[in-house]
This record gives structure tokens, C-alpha cells and sequence, in this order.
């Protein structure tokens, strides 16, 4: 018993000895400040580093004539209601010490000018025709946000968020509004606010009460200053080429810290409503201090000796530190005290012969995310017996369930129904085997296979778990998916098609529940088809399945465009209820904008969607007539080479397709009620 206690006290004095080393290694590094600084004198186009450190989004361009940016964009738009645009720099900025949870210091100055679209020409955009009280809108902000290619939606929105944008999105943005929005809690048309994640303004200031009107034409200056020991923010306003007002319009305390990650894009977002403005950023400087802990050298690295040979007094005695010597005297304590307690107790045993029991079988460390079989069991209690709260879908096949391994992954299960296993054609040790190859490919934009279970007449398939569920959910619930995210969940899609197609594989199920979003909306192929032909050779099979992989992925393509189902029987019109067919004849009409989803308004990149669409009805003629591959479909995506020209109306003798027949096969397609 003593020597037990003895035992246990060494282990603490190593313990506290290590702890408190480690915690002088971990705060001896000095804290440094990390600057970032950016100026932009001007917009001009004959800089070319404009070009390369300026991201614009939506309806936002470079004015030639003005040196500035301008948004929305007047030289292309027709209608310049409704648009919304953004200017980023182009590279994040370290904006948050993770390990503090410290924000940075910053300031930043531009000039602006708002001018009603009404009096402003290609050439001059300055005016005083009409009444300030009855055109206008909506407003420009300086903004701090996570992405670089999300769009805000218009009007009040000011480009700041969209529907899309979850309690996740984390941004903050100092707004210049013009237009007065009561159910935003705006007091007037003339005021700035702060938002921190939010359209409604944390603060909001009426900018009247100090004399300036932003919607007069004339040029403003506005400097934002945040001092983050203090979490302090100040806003100053003033003219151009004047000195700011001596006051700040307003300065209060403002804890930013729970608003930022760590690194951020900076820049400005505007937009339009019913009434129309022009926003131009003329000038932009901007500067950034974050603090960050540097590690000082351990003194086992080479710089270190070499500092501590130069450093040593001839003959002199070289000490160590306290801690490690107390760490060394404790180990050989420790070490002495386990040869005395063995010796010991080998003499209470006296000759008995002690008795070393082998293991029969030593099992190898299995890789942690390499697919493996399940037991019934297994998956029976990761989805607490198949619960009905559980479940996350279901189709013909089968059901979906939410699970939660032993190791705390999060897993989706596909439990193949019997029904479907009995059918004719289903063939269960096929179905397996093509399971089993499938989990053996990763990509980034496949989704993960777990396992499978192939036990007491069961057969289930163990995918990761995707937590924004399917993309049919964001195409056809209530929010809005911007036309940037639209078009990336496009060119991931054909990147997973193209790598199953190189394996000479197929995917046999594409469409809008098949594809998956994970928390930063990168897109993954999930839900595979596993439906094997009774007959014919595989090679043949493969072709069959790739070619229909092609076509599904045109009228998928399709939907996301139009941001509806591929079939819609609820339409009033006969001849939009199937949407290939309704594709086709606006085609025919040369009406291919009539597509697109009405709600992203005009926040799409017209040139580039009418491309995928002519992509997506490429992918649906005929093999003989021109259907490209899944690799020439990447190469339309990823460039400018001309599309090869579509008939003028749709071909007759289509690969067999019925858009009411489609079965729904994803998470959500049909939620458990």
C-alpha cells in the first residue's frame, strides 16, 4: 500500500512537472502584430494591379470614365432596378487571433458618391434634376464578410445577405442607406447603421442631425476606425478634400469578436430597388492590426546551441533548467521504485511459474475512414432502432435514416427495402459488390461511403452525413440560391460524373436529391443508383450508364437554372409543366433568359448562364447528334471555347426520358410526416 502511494505521488510530480514546462513553452513566444495595408488611390483601368486585387461581383464594374467603382453596372443592364453588386479585395484578411479570440485593430477611409440614375449619363454622373425626396435608393455599405463569391440580394438588402445566408454567415457591415425602410427599423432616408449579422442595424445614426445629405451628388469621406483592446468604433464623416467634421457621427463601444473568423474579405456592396442609384467608390484605404503569438525556438534546434556555445563563459558550468532536471531525478525515482516493487513481489510468489496468456487472433489496426461491413446491430443502434425520428427520406428503394457511430461520426443509412431487393433485376450480391467498389474511390465532390451491411436479409449502404441536406431543399424551398453557388454546385457536380466516368463507373442517379451540400456549400454525389442490369456484359452496361449520366446531368443543369423541378404539373401553362421540353422551345424562340429562376432577380452573370443552359440541352441530343462526354462538358465549363451549335428545335427519338417518372432518391425528397 505505501509503495503504491509512493507510486502514485512520483506520477503526479512528473505530471505537474511536464504541465507547467509546457505551459512556459506554450506563452514564451513574444506577441507580434501582424499589419495588412491596402491603398487604392484610384480605380483607374491603366493600373493593372486593379485588376488583380479587386474581386467584383454582380452588377459591379470598373468606370472608366470616373477611375471608380461603380455599382450596378450601367453599361450592360437595361433595367437598373433590382441589381445588386460587390467589390472585394481579392485576398482574405487576418481579422481574429483564434486562439484569444482577439479582433483586430482597423481603419478604414474612401470617398464615395451617390447619384440618382435618373440624371446620370455614360459620361458624367453628377445631376440635381428632381426632387431628393422622391428618387433615390437603396444605399451602399463598407462590409467584412467570410466568402468571396456570395452576392446580397437587392433593395434593402444593399448586397449585404440573401436568403441563403444562415445564422452561420458571419458578417458585419457599416451601412450609408438612403432609403427608409420601417420595417428595418430605418428612422429616415438619410442615416448610417451598423450590422452585425443581420439586415437591422445594431446602431443606427440619423446623419441629418450633423448636415450631410449622401444622396446630394457631391462627394463624401468617411473614415471607420475600431480600437479592439477597447472595442471601441468611431465613424467620421466629411468631404472631399476637406477635413472630417471634429466630432465623429458616431462613436460608441462595439464587440466585434463574435461577428469575425479569422481571416475575412473586405470591400463594399450596394444595390437597387424600385428607385435607382449609381454608387460610386472613388478611393479606398485600408489598414489592419491583428496580434498573433510567435514560438521561440526550442533549445534542442541547432540555433539554439549555436547561441548558447557563443553565449558560455570558457570552462564554465552549463545549466539546465530547473524543470527538466526535476523531470530527469523523477523518472529515475519512478524507474528505481517499479524494479524494487517487481523484485518483491516475484519473491511472495516464491517458483511459482507465471502463466502468459497470447491472444488467439491480433487484429490489425483497421484506417479509420476505410469502408467496412456492419452488423443489423451496429446500425440498429447508431439510428436508435431505426426510429421514426430519424428518418430522413424515402423512395422506392428504400429509406433514409440519420445515424451516429460509436466514434461520434455523424453517418446518413440507406436501408434498401425488400420489396425493391425482390424486384425484378435486383440482384442483392451485385448491388453489394458495386457498393464495395464504389467505397473505394474518394474525391471531394463524392460523398463518402462508410460501409455496408449485409446481414439477416438486409442490405444498407452507410454514407457521411451531409448537414445542409440535399440541394433540392435550396433550389426549390423558400430561400434563394445566388446565381455564384448555382453555378459551382454545376461544376462540382460534372467534376464528380467526370472522375466515376475515368473509373468506368457511372453514377445512375443524378438529380437534385442525389446531390449533397456540406457546410460551406461544396457539392457531393451521393445516393448512387446500384441498379444492375439482369443481362448483357458490363462493358456495355457502363457505356449505357455513363451516356444516361450525361443526359440526366443536362436536365439537372436545367433545374438549377430554373430553379424548379424538372417536372411541375402545378404550372399554368401546359407547356411548362415538363421544363426539357419548355427549354427546347425557348430555345427555339431564342428566349433562353424566360428560364431562369425569376427570384435571383438580376444578380446572374447572363453571358455565363445562358452558356450552361446551351451546355445542359447539349447534353441531352441524341449520342449520334452530338452528346458530348462528361470530360468535354468540364472543358465547356471551365473555358471560352465555342459550344458546338444546337439544332434549332429539339431532336426527335431522345434517350428515353419521362420527367414524371422520375423517383425521388435523396435525404429530403420525400420527408417522413
Amino acid at each position: 500500500m505505501a509503495s503504491s502511494s509512493f507510486l502514485f505521488l512520483l506520477l503526479l510530480l512528473v505530471e505537474s512537472s511536464l504541465v507547467v514546462d509546457s505551459a512556459k513553452k506554450k506563452f514564451a513566444g513574444p506577441v507580434v502584430n501582424v499589419t495588412k495595408h491596402l491603398s487604392f488611390p484610384d480605380f483607374s483601368l491603366d493600373n493593372p494591379r486593379i485588376v488583380h486585387d479587386l474581386r467584383l461581383l454582380g452588377s459591379a464594374k470598373l468606370s472608366k470614365e470616373k477611375s471608380a467603382v461603380q455599382i450596378p453596372d450601367v453599361s450592360k443592364a437595361i433595367d437598373l432596378r433590382h441589381l445588386a453588386g460587390r467589390a472585394l479585395y481579392s485576398f482574405p484578411v487576418r481579422l481574429l487571433d483564434p486562439a484569444t479570440g482577439t479582433p483586430a485593430s482597423f481603419e478604414t477611409t474612401f470617398d464615395f458618391q451617390l447619384n440618382d440614375s435618373f440624371v446620370a449619363d455614360s459620361k458624367n454622373h453628377t445631376g440635381s434634376a428632381g426632387t431628393e425626396s422622391s428618387h433615390g435608393g437603396s444605399g451602399l455599405t463598407f462590409i467584412i464578410v467570410p466568402d468571396e463569391f456570395t452576392v446580397g440580394r437587392s433593395g434593402p438588402w444593399l448586397g449585404m445577405l440573401n436568403d441563403a445566408c444562415d445564422e452561420e454567415y458571419k458578417a458585419v457591415a457599416v451601412e450609408f442607406d438612403t432609403r427608409c425602410n420601417p420595417e428595418f427599423g430605418d428612422p429616415n432616408d438619410n442615416h448610417v447603421g451598423i450590422n452585425l449579422g443581420s439586415i437591422v442595424s445594431t446602431r443606427i445614426i440619423n446623419v441629418s442631425d450633423i448636415g450631410v445629405s449622401l444622396k446630394d451628388g457631391s462627394i463624401h469621406r468617411a473614415r471607420i476606425r475600431y480600437d479592439s483592446p477597447k472595442r471601441w468604433i468611431e465613424i467620421h464623416l466629411g468631404s472631399e478634400g476637406q477635413e472630417f467634421f471634429s466630432a465623429p457621427a458616431f462613436s460608441g463601444f462595439l464587440d466585434l469578436s463574435p461577428y469575425l473568423k479569422e481571416y475575412m474579405f473586405v470591400g463594399f456592396s450596394a444595390s437597387t430597388g424600385n428607385l435607382t442609384q449609381i454608387h460610386n467608390i472613388l478611393s479606398w484605404n485600408f489598414t489592419s492590426t491583428s496580434q498573433a503569438f510567435l514560438r521561440i525556438p526550442s533549445e534542442e534546434t541547432c540555433q539554439s546551441k549555436i547561441i548558447l556555445g557563443n553565449t558560455e563563459t570558457p570552462g564554465g558550468p552549463r545549466r539546465e533548467p530547473i524543470s527538466n532536471f526535476l523531470i530527469f531525478a523523477a523518472a529515475v525515482v519512478l524507474a528505481l521504485a517499479v524494479l524494487v516493487s517487481l523484485y518483491y513481489n516475484s519473491k511472495r510468489r516464491g517458483d511459482k511459474p507465471s502463466t502468459i496468456i497470447l491472444p488467439e487472433n491480433i487484429q490489425r489496426p483497421r484506417p479509420p475512414n476505410k469502408p467496412r461491413s456492419f452488423t443489423v446491430n451496429e446500425v440498429s443502434c447508431a439510428t436508435h432502432g431505426f426510429g421514426e425520428y430519424e428518418v430522413l427520406g424515402s423512395d422506392y428503394k428504400g429509406s433514409f435514416y440519420r445515424g451516429k457511430l460509436p466514434n461520434g461520426c455523424q453517418v446518413a443509412v440507406k436501408r434498401f427495402s425488400t420489396h425493391f431487393l425482390n424486384s425484378n433485376g435486383s440482384d442483392g450480391r451485385r448491388i453489394l459488390k458495386e457498393i464495395c467498389t464504389i467505397g473505394r474511390i474518394r474525391h471531394p465532390n463524392l460523398v463518402p461511403v462508410r460501409g455496408w451491411c449485409h446481414d439477416k436479409g438486409e442490405l444498407m449502404v452507410i454514407y457521411d452525413f451531409f448537414p445542409n441536406g440535399s440541394l433540392d431543399k435550396w433550389l426549390f424551398g423558400a430561400g434563394v440560391l445566388p446565381w455564384t453557388r448555382r453555378f459551382k454546385v454545376i461544376k462540382d457536380a460534372a467534376e464528380a460524373l467526370n472522375f466515376l466516368h475515368s473509373k468506368k463507373l457511372a453514377h445512375k442517379n443524378m438529380k437534385t436529391t442525389s446531390v449533397l451540400l456540406d457546410v460551406t456549400f461544396r457539392a457531393a454525389l451521393g445516393d448512387f443508383g446500384f441498379v444492375l442490369s439482369g443481362s448483357g456484359s458490363r462493358k456495355f452496361e457502363s457505356a449505357v450508364s455513363q451516356a444516361a449520366d450525361v443526359f440526366e446531368f443536362g436536365v439537372f443543369a436545367l433545374e438549377v437554372i430554373a430553379g424548379r423541378r424538372r417536372s411541375d404539373l402545378e404550372m399554368e401553362e401546359e407547356e411548362e409543366k415538363d421544363l426539357l421540353n419548355f427549354a427546347w422551345r425557348l430555345h427555339e424562340r431564342n428566349e433562353k433568359v424566360k428560364v431562369f429562376d425569376s427570384r435571383m432577380g438580376s444578380l446572374v452573370n447572363l453571358e455565363q448562364a445562358i452558356r450552361v443552359l446551351e451546355i445542359g440541352l447539349l447534353c441531352t441530343l441524341n449520342e449520334s447528334k452530338g452528346r458530348p462526354s462528361m470530360e468535354e462538358v468540364i472543358d465547356l465549363l471551365a473555358t471560352d471555347r465555342p459550344i458546338p451549335e444546337l439544332p434549332l428545335s429539339r431532336p426527335v427519338a431522345l434517350f428515353p426520358y419521362s420527367s414524371t417518372t422520375g423517383l425521388c432518391a435523396g435525404y429530403s425528397c420525400a420527408p417522413f410526416q
